[in-house]
């Protein structure tokens, strides 16, 4: 039975939230696409699912693999979020690492087996960046637009 996430329906005109905590395994990552899907789907935004996953994933992978080695003893987790307002989704990533995010431009001469992360989200989004999380860690966020493709 998947844990119930937290989720905010918001007001006219005020955003919407959903938020989750998950363990940095295989387990972890399904449940960061379930529930990015899941609350898409809840928000009427299924034309948004495909992108939003992907660079949800992407963002959790990078968290995992670049900050939670460096973070504290313990079981490692990343917090996820999804604000939905008037005209984009916003996803977030959280996680206790101060390392800034590294974004490697592809030189499109060869197909990188790492390293493509920051390029697809930054193909994805209408804009990304970080933010420090004091007293330690960091939230890497993307916005998506809403709008359907016509």
């Amino acid at each position: 039975m998947p844990a119930p996430y937290a989720r905010a329906l918001a007001p006219a005109g005020r955003a919407a939230t959903a938020a989750l905590r998950v363990a940095c395994s295989g387990e972890g990552f399904a449940r960061a696409r379930a529930f990015t899907r899941d609350t898409l789907r809840g928000w009427s935004l299924e034309h948004c699912g495909d992108d939003a996953v992907l660079v949800i994933t992407e963002l959790v992978s990078n968290a995992v693999t670049h900050a939670v080695p460096s973070a504290a003893a313990g079981a490692p987790e990343v917090g996820l979020g999804l604000v939905l307002d008037a005209a984009r989704l916003t996803l977030t990533v959280s996680d206790s690492g101060d390392n800034a995010p590294v974004f490697h431009p592809s030189d499109g001469s060869a197909l990188q087996e790492h390293g493509r992360g920051l390029c697809i989200v930054d193909a994805l989004a209408e804009e990304w960046g970080w933010a420090p999380r004091p007293p330690a860690g960091k939230t890497v966020w993307a916005t998506l637009s809403t709008r359907p493709l016509s």
